[in-house]
């Protein structure tokens, strides 16, 4: 009984997928651009346009639309850029609102820190971060 208990759990293991982790976040200066859009199955929406050259963002916009929450709006002229490495990072200079560039792999992300006041009605509580694959060209 124990062996065989032993033979199941053994192609048991060997018959689920492994797992593949992300890989470590290079340690060098993010250069990306982009113009891409989606639509999610919600009917939420949203556009990211990027132009980072050796983590120095000269072009940024972001917008998020979601139904019956309202929107969240980001452009560069909000912001002034407070770090390059090892992630980008853009401050308010009269508020709280971080925005944080980073790779990881193929995907670059923006993600967003105490910007309530970027946003209309409840989308900020919908706000996730957004993602651009190199691979494909798609975002999230």
């Amino acid at each position: 009984m124990r062996q065989l208990l032993l033979l199941l759990l053994t192609a048991f293991l060997g018959a689920c997928a492994v797992v593949e982790r992300p890989t470590p976040i290079p340690v060098r200066p993010l250069s990306v651009k982009t113009d891409c859009s989606y639509r999610d199955e919600t009917g939420g929406s949203g556009m990211l346009k990027l132009d980072v050259a050796a983590a120095r963002v000269r072009a940024f916009e972001a917008r998020a639309n979601f139904p019956q929450h309202g929107a969240c709006h980001f452009v560069l002229k909000d912001f002034r850029q407070t770090r390059e490495m090892p992630a980008i990072e853009l401050s308010q200079p009269n508020g709280g609102c971080v925005v944080r560039m980073w790779e990881q792999g193929s995907r670059v992300t923006v993600a967003f820190q105490q910007c309530e006041r970027m946003c209309t009605g409840s989308a900020w509580d919908q706000l996730l971060p957004m993602i651009y694959d190199r691979r494909d060209g798609s975002c999230a």
